[in-house]
């Protein structure tokens, strides 16, 4: 794809904007006071992986030129695999992601019009493996994809710059994500997610600016001759 999503610097004015309502699907596993997967014991992880350690994981990146702006992109383990501290090689392993933009130029509760709009184009998503051994690189996951054609929501608010992803009217989301099988040496895998994204440069203008963001997400995967086992498969598993 065509995007560079650099990680960005946390705004802590930001947490009171990110409800269930905006980012999470009922019928998922979503974050919570204590987190799916942190186990009573703290793993000796082979990659350091906050989605691992924590049961979920969340970025912000700020946009070149367009001050204010927060992109945010969140991942977290679906109720079908909710224990990412029991993510072995083999089986299948789901998780749900989530993009949205902020215009944190303007109150979090002002009108939506006072706000700049933000479109999503296309989304790429190459994963990585990481072996204890050195052995060879495989790809579990991968995505390329128009976010409109893709996102959870069968009706998007779209133009032709893609599907609106401004908070609070818009948010790409992918649910149940899978991570297939990997090597038994596997003890790693990093996903890397690529954005298009175009962000008015005032509210109302009807201009924007094109940029591509970038975000790398390390997950650790646990040693085991057992196979990760799911609850059940989604319908909707990719």
């Amino acid at each position: 794809m065509r995007a560079r999503l650099a990680r960005g610097a946390a705004v802590a004015t930001l947490a009171l904007a990110l409800t269930a309502c905006d980012l999470v699907g009922s019928d998922e596993a979503a974050p919570s006071g204590t987190p799916a997967g942190t186990s009573s014991a703290a793993p000796d992880l082979t990659i350091d992986s906050e989605f691992t350690s924590s049961g979920t994981f969340q970025s912000h990146s700020s946009v070149r030129g367009a001050r204010g702006i927060d992109l945010v992109l969140t991942l977290y383990p679906t109720k079908a695999t909710p224990r990412t501290n029991e993510w072995y090689p083999e089986g299948s392993k789901f998780f749900t992601f989530t993009f949205q933009g902020y215009d944190l130029s303007q109150p979090l509760r002002a009108s939506f019009d006072s706000k700049r709009l933000m479109y999503l184009d296309t989304i790429e998503v190459t994963s990585a493996t990481v072996t204890a051994d050195g052995g060879a690189t495989e790809r579990p996951y991968s995505l390329d994809a128009e976010a409109a054609e893709v996102t959870f929501d069968p009706e998007p608010a779209r133009s032709r710059y893609g599907m609106l992803i401004t908070s609070p009217k818009g948010a790409l989301e992918l649910r149940n994500q899978e991570i297939g099988s990997m090597s038994s040496d596997t003890r790693g895998v990093e996903l890397t997610f690529r954005a298009v994204v175009h962000i008015e440069t005032r509210a109302g203008s009807g201009k924007y600016l094109e940029r591509t963001v970038e975000q790398v997400v390390p997950i650790a995967i646990f040693a085991s001759e057992d196979p990760t086992v799911a609850t059940e498969i989604p319908e909707n598993a990719s």
